[in-house]
């Protein structure tokens, strides 16, 4: 019996002198070859398995921002902002630099939490650079943006002027997306200075000439000015241009309405 024993501790323990070999950790690389390439990315974003590859990944790193971001988007998709919001303030703890901006723009297109995006971008701002960009747009923008939302269209104004002027001065005016002039456009209008209106969404059409919301925004002006058959045949201009396609077409307008866009019904209510 003691032999017996003997002959057990030794075979369960490494031979003496044998060095116990430990698993090196994977790198970030391997960890998304495993598990989002080969793992996460193999199903539709919205299913199960999504979650369960993220959460052995993270488990793996959990200092890797990027798993927090690919872990949130599921949860944006399908509006559930909180839980989205809360997966992703991770990905900002771990790495502000990489994400402050990011959270910034879902909180402002995707979250509706406009106050808080402002105090990001302005965050941002302070890490990156005044003239920062995230999603193809300045954080002038969004602040501008942002703005709308709250309805303090003076404050929207400045800073979306702010973003035109600076993509002016360094590019020239043929550079500045037509988003920009939009929401300026936009600001004005609420402030009823149409005249002020039309010539910011002049330059929008001018920079994407079948931009229908644009059109359709200056229809109203143009009808608040009595202009009455201009109005009437940019509309129709506007509704062959909407049904063609050419509508706000962001990355993720797609998943999410951008403020202010329009419809076939807004269309055909400006039509009766």
């Amino acid at each position: 019996m003691k032999l017996e024993c003997l002959i057990l501790i030794l075979f369960s323990y490494p031979a003496f002198g044998q060095a116990v070999v430990a698993t090196p950790p994977l790198t970030n690389d391997e960890i998304v070859t495993r598990y989002l390439k080969n793992g996460a990315w193999k199903y539709p974003i919205l299913w199960p398995e999504w979650q369960l590859y993220l959460d052995s990944a993270i488990s793996l790193n959990p200092n890797y921002a990027y798993l927090y971001q690919q872990k949130a988007m599921p949860y944006f998709r399908q509006g559930k902002y909180e839980a989205a919001l809360e997966i992703l303030d991770k990905a900002v703890i771990v790495n502000a630099q990489a994400y402050i901006d990011y959270r910034a723009y879902m909180k402002c297109i995707f979250g509706s939490r406009h106050k808080e995006a402002i105090l990001d971008f302005i965050e941002a701002k302070k890490l990156k650079g005044e003239k920062g960009y995230v999603m193809d747009h300045s954080y002038d923008f969004y602040i501008g943006l942002c703005y709308i939302q709250l309805n303090e269209f003076t404050k929207a104004i400045e800073f979306l002027k702010k973003s035109i002027e600076n993509i002016e001065k360094t590019s020239g005016a043929s550079w500045v997306h037509w988003f920009d002039y939009f929401y300026a456009g936009i600001a004005f209008q609420e402030l009823q200075n149409h005249e002020e209106a039309i010539a910011y969404f002049d330059k929008s059409i001018a920079n994407h000439k079948n931009f229908s919301d644009a059109k359709y925004y200056k229809v109203i002006s143009l009808y608040r000015l009595k202009k009455y058959d201009e109005a009437k045949s940019l509309l129709l201009e506007c509704e062959f241009d909407f049904r063609a396609g050419y509508a706000i077409n962001e990355p993720n307008s797609k998943h999410e309405i951008y403020p202010y866009g329009i419809s076939q019904e807004l269309i055909d209510i400006l039509k009766r």
